[in-house]
């Protein structure tokens, strides 16, 4: 299965970003696709997945937390159907772990500790939708790592 345009360009972003390190033509990109896609109008897959890329490239974490609570909502909107028909290989579930555990770094960042350790739950009790891979031990690590902050602060 291919990927949609749209999606390709939001994996150009990505790959801008984490790659090769140009953060900030990678946060210009996802502007573009934002306006092309029609912002929060926009397709909830591609809102998703640009949003969810786009506070990754965030220099302001008040602006990561948006961006990521623009993900966060845009994904209850999202089917497994649509998903895969773009080429996404994780299910909706797979997305909310993620999606929780930056939603609850940023609160962490902020100082929001209670709004943190409640999107830390989340996802834990998500965490059985990712599978047992690199990407699944990635989040599982994140949501440690998170943990061990939090239990300091």
């Amino acid at each position: 299965m291919h990927t949609e345009p749209v999606m390709a360009r939001i994996a150009e972003g990505v790959e801008l970003h984490h790659h090769r390190g140009r953060r900030a033509e990678a946060r210009e990109l996802f502007a573009r696709i934002w306006e092309d896609v029609g912002g929060d109008r926009g397709d909830p897959l591609h809102v998703c997945v640009l949003a969810h890329s786009m506070a990754d490239v965030q220099d302001d974490v008040e602006q990561e937390l948006l961006w990521d609570l623009r993900a966060l909502d845009a994904a209850g909107l999202v089917t497994d159907d649509r998903a895969a028909r773009a080429g996404v290989t994780l299910s909706v579930a797979g997305l909310y772990p993620s999606l929780h555990l930056n939603v609850a770094d940023c609160y962490r960042k902020l100082g929001d500790l209670d709004r943190a350790r409640e999107h830390l739950q989340r996802a834990r009790d998500t965490i059985g939708a990712l599978g047992d891979d690199e990407y699944g031990a990635l989040i599982r690590g994140g949501l440690d790592e998170l943990t061990r902050q939090l239990a300091a602060d």
